[in-house]
C-alpha cells in the first residue's frame, strides 16, 4: 500500500472520529482530548490506550499501522485503531516517538 494512501485512509478515520466525537451532547465529554486518537493494542484482550495524532506522522508508527491495516483492516466498530503488536512493544514504541517528540533522541 502507498504511503499517500495509507495516509488519506488514516485521514478519514480521524474525520470521522471528529464527527462522531460533534455529535456528543454538550454534558458528554469525550474521553480523547482534541489533536489525541484511540488504539487498541493486545494479542487477546485489547486495552486501550490514547495517543497524540503527531505519532501518524512517524515512520515507526506508520509501520505498525501498516503491520494492522494486513492484519485487521481499518474499519473498527469500537472507534479506534486495533494495533497488531504486543502492549510492551507499543509501550516502547510509544516511548521512543516521546522522546523523539520532545528531542531527547537525535
Amino acid at each position: 500500500m502507498g504511503i499517500m494512501r495509507l495516509f488519506s485512509s488514516l485521514m478519514s478515520i480521524v474525520k470521522g472520529y471528529k464527527k462522531m466525537s460533534s455529535c456528543h451532547s454538550k454534558n458528554h465529554h469525550s474521553d480523547v482530548p482534541k489533536g489525541h486518537l484511540a488504539v487498541y493494542v493486545g494479542e487477546e484482550k485489547k486495552r486501550r490506550f490514547v495517543v497524540p495524532v503527531s505519532y501518524l506522522e512517524q515512520p515507526l508508527f506508520q509501520n505498525l499501522l501498516r503491520e494492522s491495516e494486513e492484519e485487521f483492516g481499518f474499519d473498527h466498530p469500537m472507534g479506534g485503531l486495533t494495533l497488531a503488536c504486543q502492549e510492551d512493544v507499543f509501550f516502547q514504541l510509544t516511548a521512543i516517538l516521546h522522546s523523539l517528540w520532545h528531542g531527547l533522541i537525535n
